[in-house]
């Protein structure tokens, strides 16, 4: 499924994605870019992921679509690889929450603290 449109909200970091069932989701750019499709985030197999971390205030600069399938984001720390695919988009609007708890998770094995100063928490 298409997202019949897309917006970017950069004062808010936000992707809003509306989708032909009038689902609506408002993805953070912190979510999008720790869970970049891309080999650097994912790994190139099974528990070979990458925690990103220092994401908290990452925005986006330019979004590019590929093909009817997909868009590559470009975060303004230099990140552009994985093509994010409307039904992996899809997923993380569904389960936002889901994701976002296991991000914190992530983030609390590996002692890191998140710098929360400009930005709330997402969930």
């Amino acid at each position: 499924m298409t997202p019949s449109e897309i917006a970017l909200h950069q004062k808010s970091r936000l992707l809003e994605l509306t989708w032909p069932d009038d689902v609506v989701h408002q993805l953070p750019c912190e979510l999008l870019r720790v869970y970049s499709p891309s080999a650097e985030v994912r790994g190139h197999g099974v528990g070979q992921a990458t925690l990103q971390i220092g994401k908290e205030q990452v925005n986006i600069t330019a979004i590019d679509p590929v093909g009817h399938y997909a868009i590559k984001i470009t975060f303004d720390d230099g990140h552009d690889s994985g093509l994010f695919d409307w039904n992996y988009l899809r997923d993380l609007g569904d389960k936002q929450a889901e994701h976002w708890a296991d991000y914190l998770s992530r983030c609390d094995k590996a002692n890191y603290v998140r710098n929360t100063t400009e930005q709330s928490d997402p969930s």
